[in-house]
């Protein structure tokens, strides 16, 4: 998997492309807590390249997910392929989370 780090309006943004699974989580993690430890409370995850998700990986957005809304802030997830639309609608993770068609709509989201 590659991982992108780039900044929209002040905004931390994550881009993933490859598969995001157990093997590929823990530099997204430790990104994920790092942009919130030094108060990053809005965050954009862009999956726009991301093929492939497993529970593992889903885990880490949630628990990014908590940890921006402990700060008053909030992760967006956006442009999300139809396979991996789909588990987070199985899985009902399409309710927790504001998923965006595009980076620039989840960027203005906040």
């Amino acid at each position: 998997m590659e991982i992108i780090k780039s900044s929209r309006n002040n905004i931390p943004v994550l881009q993933l492309k490859g598969r995001f699974d157990a093997h590929e989580v823990e530099p997204v993690n430790a990104w994920l807590a790092g942009q919130t430890q030094a108060g990053s409370a809005k965050i954009v995850v862009n999956l726009e390249s991301v093929n492939f998700i497993d529970s593992t990986a889903l885990s880490t957005l949630v628990r990014g997910l908590k940890l921006c809304r402990e700060k008053g802030g909030d992760l967006h997830v956006c442009s999300l392929q139809q396979p991996v639309r789909v588990i987070f609608e199985l899985t009902r993770l399409d309710k927790a989370f504001d998923i965006f068609s595009g980076e620039e709509d989840a960027v203005k989201g906040f």
